[in-house]
């Protein structure tokens, strides 16, 4: 799992049939410190992240298990949108 900032959304009205139903998300990771790394990517999102929400992503066949088709092309999925973010006793995100 990693984290990431939602920076954006994908319009796709032609796409993969295992696709038809998700939301795509462009997220930027996000480094310990919890800053913006500048490593973007698309996601699948079921659960309704918004633009600035830090969320919780997973990647490869996890990230199929996540959407509940084992057959999708999806290599990205958001699972969480995160409430707070600490590292040791210094909390980095709060939202």
């Amino acid at each position: 799992m990693k984290l990431a900032v939602v920076i954006g959304q994908i319009v796709c009205t032609v796409r993969h049939p295992g696709l038809e139903s998700d939301k795509l998300l462009l997220v930027e990771m996000i480094d310990r410190e919890g800053r913006p790394n500048g490593e973007v990517a698309v996601a699948t999102d079921s659960i309704g992240a918004g633009n600035g929400e830090w969320v919780l992503i997973v990647s490869g066949s996890s990230a199929r298990r996540a959407q509940h088709r084992e057959t999708s092309p999806v290599d990205l999925s958001v699972i969480g949108i995160v409430d707070e973010a600490v590292m040791g006793s210094q909390v980095i995100f709060h939202k």
